[in-house]
């Protein structure tokens, strides 16, 4: 059965309408992809549809997504060729039917509550357009590196977006569709910060926020988009912060030099990410 939005293979579909979209993209993670996938499976919220894009991957992950769609009728599964991160992000908002999208990378961890948490607070929050949370990192492998705290206030999260300090974890978000499909979605012009841009966006419709709550494991390691596209990145987010400065009228300064890794000691490991 053929999709108009993608022009790609539908493998599994249910019809009921869920209150969730979570949404993956999905490019050569084999290695840690069952992991993810079954982080989602076992939410403790159970109300969802879980929509992937295989983004043209050359190893073994499409086998995997297929097993898993067959047997979990909440799977959503499309493949086609390979158009790169911000367009399959584009494309997976297009094909969304829930009131709220859940974001999560093929190589991270949701915590069982992770879905009930947030739905729980932006039923109570009608003013929040998107909510993060807090996170732990850990490696390639697995292992516990430390736990990252993020702002929870409005107010201190636009402030630290505006200077392009990136105060929303973009595989720890749940959003509004409606708020989303207001400002225009991601920009697929951009490579590495479609996602900030839409945090400064989507900031301008509604608040922000981040529960305290723990509700993710982020995997660190050389192939994540931070890591081997650092340059690239902070550059994209200094054209997103200025175009917000134009949209908003201020005159803003971008300070953000150099992306946040935590190092050995105490005192480094106590810093927020978006520092």
């Amino acid at each position: 059965m053929s999709d108009s939005v993608l022009g790609s293979e539908y493998f599994f579909c249910n019809n009921e309408t869920p209150l969730v979209s979570v949404q993956m993209p999905v490019f050569n993670g084999v290695e840690h992809l069952a992991e993810s996938i079954e982080s989602v499976l076992s939410q403790t919220f159970k109300n969802f549809e879980f929509i992937i894009i295989n983004d043209g991957s050359t190893d073994a992950s499409l086998e995997i997504l297929q097993r898993y769609a067959a047997k979990d009728s909440r799977i959503r599964l499309f493949s086609r060729e390979n158009r790169g991160l911000s367009a399959t992000q584009y494309e997976l908002v297009a094909l969304a039917r829930g009131e709220f999208i859940a974001q999560l990378d093929q190589d991270d961890i949701a915590l069982p509550q992770r879905l009930e948490l947030q739905v729980d607070f932006l039923n109570k929050n009608s003013a929040v357009v998107c909510v993060g949370g807090s996170y732990q990192l850990i490696d390639g492998a697995g292992r516990y590196l430390t736990t990252l705290r993020m702002p929870t206030e409005s107010s201190e999260i636009q402030a630290a977006n505006l200077q392009g300090h990136c105060a929303l974890h973009h595989p720890s978000t749940m959003m509004r569709r409606q708020a989303v499909e207001a400002v225009g979605s991601y920009d697929i012009g951009y490579n590495s910060a479609t996602d900030f841009d839409l945090w400064l966006r989507l900031g301008e419709v509604g608040q922000l926020a981040n529960l305290d709550s723990v509700i993710l494991k982020y995997r660190l390691h050389e192939k994540s988009v931070s890591e081997s596209a650092g340059l690239a990145q902070r550059n994209e987010m200094r054209q997103a912060c200025e175009k917000a400065w134009s949209r908003r009228g201020v005159v803003g300064v971008f300070n953000a030099g150099s992306a946040w890794r935590p190092g050995s000691d105490d005192a480094s490991k106590m810093l927020f990410a978006w520092q």
